[in-house]
């Protein structure tokens, strides 16, 4: 019987990486199931695809002003029900405190739509189309105190066609995004990710 990683993912939107984490999972693509779906906003179409495959899917209320270490603690306490072992950000659009860093030292990955660390923070897509790169692309990476500045895993490189829309970019890169994000799980999974100091390093199987 196949042990399976229990995983735990944040989202704020879409969630179309978490629809692919899904698929990986109940494919048999990766040997992990998604076992707590949680958000920041309660219109989250990700809270939606979780309930459609019976994962539990939880909205916690944003935090007031100074209130964020108790917002972070009741996810923390969801996660920990679950017994999750990694925490995934899929389109999750708060940066994390020491609450949950600490609860979960090296366990938490996120995708981030550019090269990094070129094209930081919010809609990396349209900085990259607006600064006329001929390459972009997506990063898997450890979540730090920065803003995604964590320990690269994975990258996929995208080309910049001239006939792009900001569109066309943008979904190019999500494929890829679908594609790399399960991969890193699988990777954590097999436990095949050592960090180096800032480097991750990918031992063989």
């Amino acid at each position: 019987m196949v042990v399976k990683l229990k995983l735990g993912v944040l989202a704020s939107g879409r969630g179309s990486n978490l629809q692919a984490i899904i698929d990986a999972c109940e494919t048999g693509a990766i040997p992990a199931e998604v076992l707590v779906v949680i958000s920041d906003n309660a219109d989250s179409i990700a809270l939606e695809r979780g309930k459609r495959h019976s994962i539990e899917s939880i909205y916690v209320e944003p935090p007031a002003k100074g209130k964020k270490e108790e917002y972070e603690l009741q996810i923390v306490e969801h996660l920990k029900r679950h017994g999750v072992e990694l925490v995934c950000l899929a389109g999750y659009m708060r940066m994390l405190s020491n609450t949950l860093l600490d609860a979960f030292k090296d366990k938490i990955i996120n995708i981030h739509p550019s090269l990094l660390p070129a094209f930081k923070g919010l809609d990396a897509q349209v900085q990259a189309f607006d600064y006329g790169v001929r390459y972009t692309g997506c990063t898997v990476h450890f979540v730090e105190l920065g803003m995604d500045s964590g320990s690269i895993i994975l990258q996929s490189v995208v080309p910049v066609y001239q006939k792009d829309s900001k569109e066309d970019l943008a979904q190019r890169i999500l494929e890829q995004e679908h594609i790399i994000y399960p991969r890193a799980i699988t990777l954590f999974a097999e436990g095949r990710l050592e960090l180096e100091g800032r480097k991750v390093i990918i031992t063989e199987e």
